[in-house]
């Protein structure tokens, strides 16, 4: 399985959106003190999707990433979970 990913910085509006075929192991890794961009303060899972095929997986990732009507559609959907992060 691969794994595109979206996490929310606590107490904070950034996010950082990824792809991985182990979404335990990168959350891990987000959060240890070598990661440049996600070192900082704790960063949440606040969602992610599952594909069978890598390709996949990083077409959906570019589209996040590079489409912001496709990234305003993930932003509302997941409004709640990230209203839990900033509390």
């Amino acid at each position: 399985m691969y794994y595109v990913y979206l996490l929310q910085e606590d107490k904070s509006s950034k996010h950082y959106i990824g792809y991985t075929n182990d979404l335990r192991r990168r959350i891990r890794q987000h959060q240890s003190p070598h990661q440049c961009y996600t070192n900082s303060e704790k960063w949440r899972l606040v969602y992610y999707e599952a594909f069978l095929s890598k390709q996949d997986a990083q077409e959906r990732e570019r589209r996040l990433k590079q489409d912001g009507r496709s990234r305003r559609f993930i932003m509302k959907r997941t409004e709640r979970s990230q209203a839990k992060c900033q509390t």
